[in-house]
């Protein structure tokens, strides 16, 4: 029998070395690609990561003096996330250049993407306005914050991922913890009511509607839009409910979406629209909703293509 931590104890039969690793990894890759999604925010450099890993992994069971890993999760993790901070610097090297804001890359969470690298939904992925927030978080605080507060890591077993004393840990924690509720408390969504609010603004554009979207907008929303210099996009956030409605009317008829679809998808756990020209995704476009209400207090549209070719 497999052991607790999802590995096979020393001498169990299930093929060779190599065939073992394999499937162990396999076996793990999901929550991997989890934690360091949400410590990234982005599908491409996790995938990265998670190819270091697998050498990593590969190479040390391939080793014929090497002991037996009795934890292989606790393995797997330990250099998953450690190989996620080393390439934190490089990430952001690049997105001092980037082009306009920033946005976390959508995934998908509701079926297959289409490149079917992977195909089980992310059942723990934190929606985009929290990836947005962990943005400003330091590299450690993020981890800290996705292990305990996502994935429910104690900070015993966080001190010993990230070589550091649980007293440490501890103070990242509460950092992390109290930055995030200053910026976004956390509170339960209403998916259905979440659904109906995105359908609505989708209508509400689509028919040039002003009145029907100035009451779906809140006062002090904000609007973030990531073209990453590839594609349409505003270069700074927009501020305020009068502007934000007047520019997104404004672009919709000025620039309307030739052989217009859409799409309900659900993307890093909540409901979002996704608009189609022709069979290409154009833009994707996801609400944050005010605590326990049907207004939207932030609006976040991705057009860069990079980060749409995964959604259909």
């Amino acid at each position: 029998m497999p052991d607790p931590e999802g590995g096979m104890p020393p001498g169990e039969p299930g093929g060779t070395p190599a065939e073992i690793a394999m499937r162990v990894f396999v076996d793990h890759r999901e929550l991997l690609f989890s934690i360091v999604y949400n410590m990234l925010g982005s599908v491409a450099d996790t995938e990265d990561v998670l190819q270091e890993t697998w050498l990593a992994w590969a190479s040390r069971n391939s080793a014929p003096s090497s002991e037996a890993i009795t934890s292989p999760r606790a393995y797997l993790v330990r250099i998953t996330v450690n190989s996620a901070l080393a390439r934190q610097a490089s990430i952001s090297r690049r997105r001092e250049d980037y082009a306009g804001p920033w946005l976390p890359e959508p995934l998908l969470t509701d079926g297959p993407v289409s490149d079917g690298a992977e195909t089980m939904m992310r059942t723990q992925s934190v929606s985009m306005a929290l990836l947005v927030v962990l943005e400003t978080l330091t590299p450690l605080e993020r981890a800290v914050f996705v292990l305990h507060e996502v994935f429910g890591y104690a900070h015993t077993e966080i001190a010993g991922i990230l070589d550091r004393s649980p007293t440490a840990i501890r103070q990242l924690a509460h950092r992390a913890r109290e930055h995030v509720q200053a910026r976004r408390p956390r509170y339960p969504t209403d998916p259905q009511v979440h659904q109906r609010v995105t359908e609505r603004f989708v209508a509400a554009v689509a028919g040039g509607d002003l009145g029907a979207l100035m009451q779906i907008l809140a006062p002090e929303v904000i609007m973030w839009t990531d073209g990453g210099g590839k594609a349409r996009a505003l270069r700074a956030p927009v501020h305020g409910r009068d502007k934000i409605a007047r520019v997104i009317l404004g672009n919709a008829f000025r620039h309307p979406i030739p052989d217009l679809g859409i799409r309900y998808r659900r993307v890093n756990g909540e409901p979002s629209a996704l608009l189609m020209s022709g069979s290409a995704p154009h833009l994707l476009v996801f609400l944050d909703l005010i605590p326990g209400g049907d207004q939207a207090r932030g609006i976040y549209i991705v057009t860069n293509p990079d980060k749409l070719s995964r959604l259909r």
